[in-house]
C-alpha cells in the first residue's frame, strides 16, 4: 500500500475537509489534483504553526461576536414586549399580516438594537392578540419577545 501524504487545505473541498484543516491523502491525489489546484500544501511546521495561529484567530473573532449577541439579547428581553397597530375588520382580524420587518423595525424603536429581519421567527398573526417572536442572534443563543397586536 502507497504512503499516504500529509496536507493542509488551503480551501474547503467536498467529502475531505474545510480550509485550515490537516488531512492524509493518497500521493497521486495531491501531486496531480490538490496541489496544482491550489487547494492545498505540503503539511510543514511552519505551516503547521500558521494553521494554529488562524484557528485561535477565529476562535477569539466567534467568541467576540457571541459576546456582542449577548448583549443585543439583553437589551431585547429587556424591553419585555413590542406593541405592533394593524388596521381591524371583524371578528378582530386584522388586514394582512405582521412581518418580521415591522418586528424588527418595532425592535429598533425600543430596544435601539438592530436585527436582521430574516432571523426573526413568527407564529402565523392575522388575529389581535400577544404572541411570541424568536430571534436567533448567534448560532448557540436566542432570545424571544412577547408582540402585542392591537387596533391601530
Amino acid at each position: 500500500m502507497a504512503k499516504r501524504v500529509q496536507l493542509v487545505l488551503n480551501k474547503d473541498v467536498s467529502k475531505l475537509g474545510r480550509a485550515g484543516d490537516v488531512v492524509d491523502v493518497a500521493p497521486g491525489y495531491a501531486r496531480n489534483y490538490l496541489i496544482p489546484q491550489g487547494l492545498a500544501v505540503h503539511s510543514t511546521p511552519g505551516i503547521l504553526k500558521q494553521v494554529e495561529r488562524r484557528r485561535e484567530l477565529e476562535r477569539q473573532r466567534l467568541a467576540e461576536l457571541k459576546q456582542q449577541a449577548e448583549v443585543v439579547k439583553k437589551a431585547i428581553e429587556a424591553v419585555k414586549t413590542i406593541s405592533i397597530a394593524k388596521q381591524v375588520g371583524e371578528n378582530e382580524a386584522i388586514f394582512g399580516t405582521v412581518t418580521t420587518q415591522e418586528v424588527a423595525d418595532a425592535i429598533l424603536s425600543a430596544a435601539k438594537q438592530e436585527v436582521d429581519r430574516r432571523n426573526i421567527t413568527l407564529p402565523e398573526v392575522h388575529k389581535l392578540g400577544s404572541y411570541e417572536a424568536v430571534i436567533k442572534l448567534h448560532p448557540e443563543l436566542t432570545a424571544s419577545i412577547e408582540i402585542q397586536v392591537v387596533p391601530a
